[in-house]
């Protein structure tokens, strides 16, 4: 999306503000509350995403709300403290003072560091990384009191994940062209162009898991002119692939004799497994990936939830790893944030507009009993955790949402 675009989704949040009728607005006007929103700089040196662009802070800053953000926190993206003080928000060198705000709006999830700096009653939304937590880690958030969004977690009025969506949209675009880059006899590959010339046949693509980010690492394999190969436990994923693409193309379950065959014949391989897709692992072997082409390429994009490869100890997701078969892997647990820019945007668009929600409810309280679908992103609410998936991987003790909402 480019940011005249983005300024336009701005403009219609702008109307739909506005086209209220009279009664309605002064009673809203009545509970509106202003917040804090603070924005941290992110520790973790491979996130270059800010959850809010300078548009979006002006619009939060025009609603009543007060932006403090820490310096240097947008220059991954190449949104410079010059861009949000122009947009009037407050830059400052001190972390505290950021994490003192109403609300703590970052990417990853807080460090121990962090966590110490969080007070009762604030709320806190980032994403969770489930695989990459521990009970330690949960247990001293619900010891500060604080009500915590995972973004992962997140759904719209549709059902849809609608953080993760956007984030996966990118991701299987991005995964390809990641593919692309390790194929270059540039970065060491066997310098394959995945979609051929004339009188040389095309890269064979091979995707497992046919949901957001396989789907738009299809589409995009196809528009370079690869032939493509998708595995996905679920016909009804395989399905809807075919109809938002438009073609018939090879799908398959993730049948072991299957997956074992296409391994060996395919140039890249694109994983885009969720552990909260409800859908069977695919666990392939070192065996397996031995068996693999010399120079192919593997990207796992599931490596953050869990991935379906077994690793050697000594892969690191942050850099390419080549086997001693002369297979690259490129394990990515936010390759989303090689496209910081591009991703800002969309978690902007989606975060600006539910901050102005949350402001128009009043409080969180207020916003999850008006609207459940905020309330499928609540893993803690007053220091309780309330998320079955989260209570059940770390062996926590969890309570219904619902019914805690009803004793306060």
């Amino acid at each position: 999306m480019s940011e005249l675009e983005q300024e336009a989704t701005y403009a219609t949040i702008r109307q739909e503000q506005i086209i209220i009728p009279e009664e309605e607005m002064l009673e809203q006007q009545k509970e509106k509350q202003s917040h804090t929103i603070g924005i941290p700089k992110e520790s973790d040196k491979s996130e270059c995403r800010i959850p809010l662009t300078p548009q979006g802070v002006k619009l939060l800053i025009e609603n009543g709300h007060r932006v403090m953000i820490e310096s240097g926190a947008g220059n991954g993206s190449n949104y410079f403290d010059c861009h949000y003080a122009e947009s009037g928000a407050l830059i400052t060198e001190s972390k505290e003072q950021v994490f003192g705000s109403d609300i703590v709006l970052k990417i990853v999830p807080p460090n121990r560091d962090e966590t110490a700096l969080l007070k009762p009653g604030q709320l806190l939304l980032s994403y969770l990384y489930l695989q990459k937590q521990d009970a330690a880690s949960i247990r001293a958030l619900m010891n500060r009191k604080v009500d915590a969004i995972a973004y992962e977690f997140v759904k719209d009025g549709k059902g849809s994940y609608s953080v993760l969506r956007s984030m996966c949209e990118i991701e299987g675009y991005a995964a390809i062209s990641v593919a692309s880059e390790y194929l270059s006899k540039a970065t060491g590959g066997k310098g394959v162009l995945l979609g051929g010339i004339t009188g040389v046949p095309p890269a064979e693509v091979m995707i497992i898991g046919a949901s957001t980010a396989g789907s738009f690492a299809a589409r995009a394999a196809l528009g370079y002119g690869c032939h493509v190969k998708v595995f996905d436990n679920s016909y009804r994923n395989l399905r809807r692939l075919e109809h938002s693409i438009g073609q018939r193309l090879f799908t398959s379950v993730l049948h072991p004799q299957a997956i074992r065959k296409t391994l060996k014949s395919a140039d890249a391989v694109i994983s885009s497994l969720r552990y909260f897709d409800n859908q069977s692992e695919c666990f392939i072997t070192k065996e397996q990936i031995a068996e693999m082409k010399p120079g192919s390429v593997i990207v796992d994009l599931s490596v953050g939830s869990g991935t379906c490869f077994e690793l050697p100890p000594e892969a690191d997701a942050k850099v390419p790893y080549i086997t001693n078969h002369g297979v690259i892997l490129f394990s990515a647990s936010n390759i989303s944030s090689r496209f910081a820019r591009t991703a800002t945007i969309a978690l902007s668009n989606i975060f600006t507009r539910f901050l102005l929600q949350l402001a128009e409810s009043g409080s969180i309280h207020r916003l999850l009993k008006q609207n459940t679908d905020a309330g499928n992103g609540v893993y803690i609410y007053k220091g309780i955790l309330t998320n079955n998936q989260v209570g059940q991987h770390l062996n926590i003790p969890y309570k219904d949402l619902r019914l805690l909402m009803a004793a306060f």
